[in-house]
């Protein structure tokens, strides 16, 4: 590229990509389409791969790439994943899906593996990627263009190989199904296990993981070793399968939201069970006052792998009802608990009362609002409640195991 147009990129990083745009229209000693692409892809990169963003030279390819490639704190989650599956010294890492190389960049940097190779059927993208990795300082790395199928029927042996099909069809619309997905893992999973002692497998976090697993296992039966669920500020972003036919271990479901985390073994029974709050206890509203009680939100990964007995027995927690996904402390709840997901203080409950709810919310203005297993939306019911949004409270509408519509006012801990 020639130097006035890397010129223009330095000199206007910073500025609005569509107001350059126009100001740039026509101007021929400059690649102007090129110019705007990396300054969008290098904005894009100081929130998605900061690291990446602060290294002179990096280039960065159309939108949709970028769009789909993992940001650097799923990448160095991976990384440290890929760390403890191998099982030497200097193991052999082959990715069949390379994108923008984000995901093989950070496992090749903590594995330091003794090949490592990047295969990506899109050629310009390859090319871009490869001169990439020279100004990451990733030199001993094999580039190939073509399609990952093709290279893994010619690969004899991997320790891991990491694939995370496209998951748009030929009209460029979203897929979800693994069935939908380019590469077919189901068409392939048998060889991939053949091949490599581990596989990593990124998949969309809309897969219900039961089925998932299912999926593959029906392909090759006990293959899936672990299944990870990751988050980021508590949205699910990633859903993580390991293959492995060279172990016994039981599978493991990590539940991970930013630094939280939470280990379960789904196919282990569990030694204890919970009861919901219901009427044979006392519903809240019905002369049970929970002002001052601890109400506790699991995480979004948590909420994605559908645990909710398991977290009420570890934590001794109970349920607020059995659709509420809400939970309140039990005599055995440990003080120092250190719940994965958001912990709050109730200030007060009511039911859809007017004069109730009046009462409960008079002195407040603004609120965040959530709903569980409630009749109305979160919009519906801000209306319903006059409520603005924001502010120090939290409402969430929820309802109990009697169908009793409850509203429950609380302040994050």
């Amino acid at each position: 590229m020639n130097e006035a147009t890397l010129l223009f990129v330095r000199e206007h990083r910073n500025d609005d990509v569509r107001r350059l745009a126009l100001s740039a229209h026509g101007r021929t000693d400059i690649d102007v389409t090129w110019a705007l692409r990396q300054i969008a892809g290098w904005q894009k990169a100081t929130e998605k791969i900061p690291s990446w963003a602060s290294i002179e030279g990096i280039v960065y390819p159309p939108h949709l790439n970028l769009e789909q490639c993992s940001s650097e704190q799923t990448a160095r989650y991976k990384a440290r994943l890929a760390e403890r599956l191998k099982d030497h010294q200097e193991p052999i890492f082959l990715d069949l899906t390379g994108g923008f190389g984000v995901d093989f960049s950070f496992i090749t940097q903590a594995i330091a593996p003794k090949a490592a190779v990047y295969v990506e059927q899109n050629g310009l993208l390859a090319e871009i990627t490869a001169r990439n990795f020279k100004c990451l300082g990733l030199d001993n790395v094999t580039v190939i263009a073509d399609d990952g199928i093709n290279v893994l029927h010619q690969t004899g042996h991997a320790d891991i190989i990491y694939l995370d099909p496209a998951r748009r069809d030929e009209h460029g619309s979203k897929t979800y199904a693994i069935s939908d997905c380019t590469p077919n893992l189901l068409d392939i999973a048998e060889e991939l296990t053949e091949k490599a002692a581990s596989v990593i497998v990124k998949l969309s976090p809309m897969l219900d993981w039961h089925k998932a697993v299912a999926d593959i296992e029906a392909v090759v039966p006990h293959s899936i070793r672990e299944v990870h669920i990751l988050s980021v500020k508590n949205e699910c972003k990633e859903l993580l399968l390991v293959l492995s036919t060279r172990s016994d271990t039981p599978l493991t479901l990590h539940c991970v939201n930013d630094g939280q985390g939470f280990i379960s073994s789904p196919r282990q029974p569990h030694s204890l069970s919970t009861s919901p709050w219901g009427e044979d206890r006392g519903a809240p509203g019905k002369g049970v006052d929970l002002k001052g009680t601890l109400l506790f939100l699991p995480n979004a990964s948590i909420m994605k792998a559908g645990i909710f007995d398991e977290v009420a027995t570890r934590y001794h927690l109970r349920q607020l009802a059995p659709s509420s996904h809400l939970f309140l402390p039990t005599d055995d709840t440990p003080a120092d608990i250190s719940f994965p997901g958001k912990t709050f203080k109730i200030i007060a409950t009511s039911t859809m009362n007017r004069r109730e709810l009046k009462t409960a919310l008079k002195d407040i203005d603004q609120a965040n609002i959530s709903v569980r297993n409630f009749p109305l939306s979160a919009a519906e019911l801000r209306k319903r409640l006059r409520i603005g949004e924001g502010g120090d409270y939290h409402i969430f509408g929820t309802s109990l195991s009697d169908n009793t519509h409850l509203i429950i006012i609380c302040q994050p801990q």
